[in-house]
């Protein structure tokens, strides 16, 4: 079958792992993983060891990324009980402001139940001096995603909630929606084509933050899918040892496994081209105010039938909780700024030949 061109993908939430956890990803080989799967621009999240939360941490991601990144990146900052002021006067260097308000990878958790006076405190400095234009970014996780929201809505910031993965959730931003709010959200590839059944049968290999849902879940988010702004991966990468290690620590890698995922749904008639594009490059491009990547596009094989997991792999902890899935749609060529980056296989982008993004003015969108 002829290939079909698509343009480059956004992947709105990675984990590349540097600094503190190159052993499972680091900038390098995230970013040949993210061109095997016809992304050419990822946005990376801040819980590192030790996390970026402030000018030093975010300088020393982008001399990495010039050395290292093979594909488009930007950073996102970490918000903490003492960071409000200088996260805010960073607002235009980073792709938005990270608060983890769960337990996470990393000492990044901003909300402190045994101190709920003096967290809610810090929460509050964050909504007030974020600028209003620019994304503050939140998980779906229990009663986080409606703390948040709440937040937003008194101090009138743009709020984007990450991985979303149970019906409740989607409910409550559709409402959030409805009242008026600049309020967008994303979904993981995982949480639509893995639930609860997999994770049982995929052990530690299927543990996740969140963690895979019902199948009442699953199907609810395919039903409302025109509610969600954006697919994203959370790719989070860690090794086949840790994994198998007394304590598993939660995350999947997915850069190489969402396009084709999709495409698959394409071909069993689950999602139109257009809304794939729209989920995968267009609303994220406009929500993160991202800059255009001219000349860039991935040609993909729609009718190409094969399963996930056989061959290599270029994410350094080499393995996928699809592995077994048949699929249909493949990437044959990434081409980023009129050079081909990927091709049949390959990664023939060079590290350091990534460029680090940072948010466009509003006016600048749509070229």
């Amino acid at each position: 079958m002829a290939t079909v061109r698509l343009p480059g993908l956004i992947d709105v939430h990675v984990h590349l792992r540097e600094p503190g956890g190159e052993a499972k990803e680091d900038l390098d080989s995230g970013t040949a993983a993210a061109l095997a799967g016809g992304v050419t621009m990822v946005l990376d999240m801040p819980n590192t060891r030790p996390p970026i939360t402030g000018a030093p941490g975010l300088e020393a991601k982008r001399q990495a990324a010039a050395r290292k990144a093979r594909c488009d990146v930007g950073f996102y900052l970490g918000a903490t009980a003492g960071n409000a002021a200088e996260a805010a006067s960073l607002a235009g260097q980073a792709v938005g402001l990270k608060i983890y308000l769960d337990a996470t990878y990393g000492p990044l958790r901003l909300y402190d139940p045994s101190a709920p006076g003096q967290s809610l405190a810090s929460l509050i400095a964050h909504f007030q001096t974020w600028p209003a234009e620019r994304p503050i970014a939140v998980h779906a996780e229990g009663p986080s995603a409606a703390m948040a929201i709440g937040l937003a809505r008194c101090y009138g910031r743009r709020l984007h909630v990450c991985h979303v993965s149970l019906a409740a959730e989607l409910a409550l931003i559709r409402a959030a929606k409805a009242a008026g709010m600049a309020i967008t959200c994303e979904v993981a590839p995982h949480h639509l084509f893995l639930g609860e059944a997999d994770a049982r049968r995929l052990g530690p290999y299927g543990a996740m933050r969140p963690p895979l849902a019902t199948k009442a879940d699953v199907a609810a988010l395919w039903a409302n899918l025109e509610a969600v702004d954006c697919l994203a991966t959370d790719h989070a990468p860690h090794t086949r040892a840790e994994k198998e290690g007394p304590t598993p620590p939660p995350g999947v890698p997915g850069l190489e496994t969402m396009l084709p995922l999709l495409l698959t749904a394409v071909s069993d008639g689950r999602l139109s081209l257009e809304r794939l594009v729209e989920l995968t490059h267009e609303a994220p491009r406009r929500i993160f105010r991202l800059p255009a990547q001219p000349d860039t596009w991935v040609e993909v094989d729609p009718g190409a039938a094969y399963t996930l997991g056989d061959g290599p792999q270029h994410t350094r902890c080499g393995w996928t909780p699809f592995a077994g899935m048949p699929v249909r749609g493949r990437v044959r060529r990434v081409v980023v700024r009129g050079q081909t980056a990927f091709e049949e296989g390959r990664v023939l982008s060079a590290p350091g030949t990534g460029r680090v993004v940072q948010p466009e003015p509003q006016q600048t969108l749509g070229r």
